[in-house]
């Protein structure tokens, strides 16, 4: 009888794993509190859900300068995991506490909310450290399978239950397409492993081998879906405006970051010698991706599709750092993903506290007055605009700056930044249309209600914080998005 080895795993392998094992005991024990009658207004789904990401964050904190392979290469402990996963976890936090109140008050099961959001943090995880398309594909799962639900847990609400479908139908068909592709890769290099298919494709050109090119361009078309990129950006507005304004927060920013976070090893492991073949292609997709985001989105009166259709130009501001490549190029792009994340969050975190129980002001006729009658909220959602649309001296406008200096310095000034200055001058409009509501508009009828609480305002300091903060002292941040990447190159 043969007996398969087991892994012999060393302390810093546990260590290296310990993010996502205690992601996995968190939401067992968050499933299993499902068994304990619930005290009225209790908190403590979002408190079991703060101490499994503080526990991960410090797991992957305590080895983050140790370089581990896991599970025959499968798996991967690096700078770009550690990194990515560091992020995920802010992310949950954030996204924690703008939810604390939020789900209590439009009366969401908050035990198995929890375990979802959870989950579909494990799965971002497993994408960012994933060396093996196999285990991409697992964690893209595990991720879009909790974000689903989640989409649709306002399960009284038609328009959650058909923004849920659309996602997960469309979501569908993606992972199709990525599964297929990953086969034919298979087929046509005869390993899933990234490293591996990077030294065949560095012996054979991507063009002699049918299989690999289709398998190609079918993957690149699964993550295009998930990071929402032009022509495959459908599901987003919808998805956006349907979903719980809380996992709207969590998911423009957590899913995105996971996408590129992945698409990152993809290019950087498997695909470094074919830059010349795919970097035009990803240049078209990023011209149409901020195009479309930023023209459309000038046509939003919906808060929430507006910052729809601005997550798909941000998509594409991304997708220039990518194609310029280098150090500088991947390096902008994670540094990008950070300070997005955070500037994100931080509307959506403002935009929880709008409306009293169910209620959900979204328009962006609502904001109308509130610059006077919450002068701080007025401050922080004008921070975050001014951010979003890269205005100086916030984080939003340090990313740009990044991008499109890495782009410039691969010879990518026409038509590629051209197009992208361009954009970002176009997304100042709608940006600024929020602030002008909020301070130069009067209320119709009754002004807005707030339902203050601690943990958003903490939710808003934090990320309001780290805007700023990023925006004028973000030479270490750029510092460790250049380490994250350098090991990959």
């Amino acid at each position: 009888m043969n007996i398969v080895p087991q892994p012999n795993f060393l302390p810093v392998d546990w260590w290296a794993l310990g993010a996502i094992l205690a992601l996995t005991v968190g939401t067992l024990v968050l499933l299993l509190m499902e068994f304990i009658p619930p005290r009225p207004n209790g908190n403590r789904g979002a408190l079991v859900a703060l101490a499994t990401l503080g526990v991960s964050a410090y797991a992957i904190w305590n080895v983050r300068f140790d370089k581990r392979s896991l599970f025959e290469g499968m798996f991967v402990h690096d700078g770009l995991t550690v990194f990515f996963t560091l992020l995920f976890c802010a992310i949950g936090v954030v996204a924690v506490l703008f939810s604390w109140d939020y789900a209590k008050r439009t009366k969401m099961g908050q035990p198995e909310y929890y375990a979802l959001l959870l989950c579909s943090i494990m799965g971002m995880i497993v994408m960012a450290g994933s060396n093996d398309l196999i285990t991409i594909f697992l964690g893209l799962e595990l991720m879009s399978l909790a974000l689903y639900v989640m989409v649709g847990f306002r399960r009284n609400l038609l328009e959650s239950n058909e923004a849920a479908l659309k996602y997960f139908l469309l979501g569908a068909f993606a992972s199709g397409f990525l599964l297929y592709g990953i086969a034919l890769l298979y087929g046509g290099t005869g390993t899933t492993n990234l490293a591996r298919i990077g030294d065949f494709l560095g012996d054979t050109p991507i063009g002699t081998n049918p299989l690999v090119l289709v398998g190609s361009l079918l993957v690149l078309t699964g993550f295009l879906f998930k990071v929402a990129a032009v022509p495959f950006h459908m599901w987003t507005p919808d998805a956006y405006q349907g979903a719980p304004t809380s996992v709207t927060g969590f998911m423009s920013a957590g899913a995105k970051a996971a996408g590129f976070a992945a698409l990152l090893r993809i290019v950087m492991r498997a695909l470094p010698t074919m830059q010349h073949d795919w970097a035009p292609l990803l240049a078209v997709i990023a011209m149409l991706t901020m195009t479309v985001g930023n023209v459309t989105a000038l046509l939003q009166t919906n808060l929430k599709r507006m910052l729809a259709y601005s997550s798909i130009a941000h998509a594409g501001y991304i997708l220039v750092a990518l194609v310029a490549g280098g150090n500088e190029g991947y390096g902008a792009a994670v540094f990008y993903l950070a300070v997005y994340s955070f500037m994100n969050l931080g509307a959506f975190a403002l935009m929880t506290m709008l409306g009293k129980g169910t209620d959900e002001p979204v328009l962006i006729s609502d904001l109308a007055g509130v610059g006077f009658k919450k002068p701080l909220a007025g401050l922080a959602l004008t921070l975050f605009m001014i951010s979003l649309g890269g205005i100086p001296p916030t984080a939003g406008f340090m990313g740009k700056i990044l991008v499109f200096n890495a782009a410039v310095k691969a010879g990518l000034i026409w038509p590629l930044v051209i197009v992208g200055v361009l954009n970002s001058v176009v997304s100042v409009f709608y940006y600024l249309r929020v602030t002008v509501a909020m301070y130069m508009r009067e209320p119709e009828g009754e002004p807005v209600a707030w339902s203050w609480n601690v943990p958003g305002v903490v939710a808003v300091l934090i990320t309001a914080g780290l805007t700023i903060y990023f925006g004028l002292q973000s030479q270490g941040l750029w510092i460790e998005a250049q380490r994250s990447v350098l090991g990959l190159l």
